[in-house]
Order: structure tokens, then sequence, then C-alpha cells
């Protein structure tokens, strides 16, 4: 849908015109939708699973069951006979297999948020890397103008040629490495 339309001679002045950030807006609500419609039916079970076990209904729920199981087991409630007496063997095998199922749906889940996380960084190094090939463009833009109306313009400063030149990635990657401290 124009927000513009143009079948009209006087502009609507009632209707808010678009804010430069929409179109970014929709494209990553877009990309973001189409990422969770991809998933697989394994990783909509380990979000889904990772997303109720986290919540505080659930560790209150698992309080209450786990309180309720060990005071039935060691004191008669009501005549009702202590089925998993102390040291808790049931208890601790149900407490060990819930343990093994929740950190293997909680690593699948970290895992596709993980690969979505890198898919995000490498768009957005790739438009990092577009902008700044632009920029360095306008800058020549700017300098042959500049050179056209006779504005002297320091281009011998080398801070001036850095930028006019284009900017060598991998360059910078093996700098940054060399300097950042080791953990």
């Amino acid at each position: 849908m124009d927000p513009y339309p143009m079948d009209t001679l006087e502009p609507d002045r009632d209707r808010p015109k678009p804010q430069p950030s929409d179109r970014n807006i929709r494209n990553i609500a877009e990309l973001e939708r189409r990422a969770l419609e991809d998933r697989s039916p394994a990783d909509r079970l380990s979000d889904m699973v990772a997303r109720v076990t986290g919540s505080g209904w659930y560790a209150a729920g698992n309080f209450v069951l786990f309180a309720g199981w060990i005071l039935v087991n060691t004191s008669s409630l009501s005549g009702i006979e202590p089925f998993d007496p102390f040291p808790f063997s049931v208890l601790t095998l149900v407490i060990s297999v819930q343990a093994i199922f929740l950190a293997i749906f909680v690593l699948m889940s970290q895992n596709r948020m993980m690969r979505a996380a890198d898919r995000r960084a490498h768009l957005n190094l790739q438009v990092d890397l577009l902008a700044e090939q632009e920029l360095t463009t306008m800058l020549r833009m700017l300098q042959g103008v500049c050179a056209k109306l006779q504005v002297d313009v320091n281009v011998a400063d080398d801070r001036m040629r850095q930028l006019l030149s284009e900017t060598d990635v991998h360059k910078l990657a093996s700098a940054l490495e060399n300097r950042l401290p080791e953990k």
C-alpha cells in the first residue's frame, strides 16, 4: 500500500507520514516471522518446553510437587502409606530423568537461537560493509566535487587517505584478533 497516494492533488494532511525506519522495522519483523515459521517440529517442541519450564509457574509447581512428595513419604498423613521412604530413591530418579530431558530441550533451543543470532550478525556485517563502501564512494565523489570547485581539501592527510581507500576486512579482523585479550 502506497503511503503517499497520487490520485489526489491535495495531500492527505490527516494521514501520518511514514518514518524512514518504518520499512526497516517491517523488513526485520518479516525476517523474524519467517525464521519462526521455518523452525522444524523438533525446534518448535524444544522452544515450547524451554518456555514452559523456564516459567515461574513451572518452578512453583515443582516445588509444591517435591515438597508434597517428601511430606507424604516422611510422615503419615491421613493414613497415606509412604511409597518412597527416605532417601527418596524414586524421587531422585524422577528428578534426574527430568533434568536430563530439560537439559536436552534447553540446549536444542539455545542452539537454534545461536544459529539465528549468527545469521543476524552476518546480515549486520553485510549491511555494515555495504554502508562502508557507500561512504567511501561518497567521500570520493565529494573529493571530486571539491576539486572541481577548487576547494582546498588536505587529501595528503593520512587519515583522509585511509578514509578514501576501501576497507580491508581481513586486515581489520587480523588486527582485532591480535589486540583482543586472551580469556
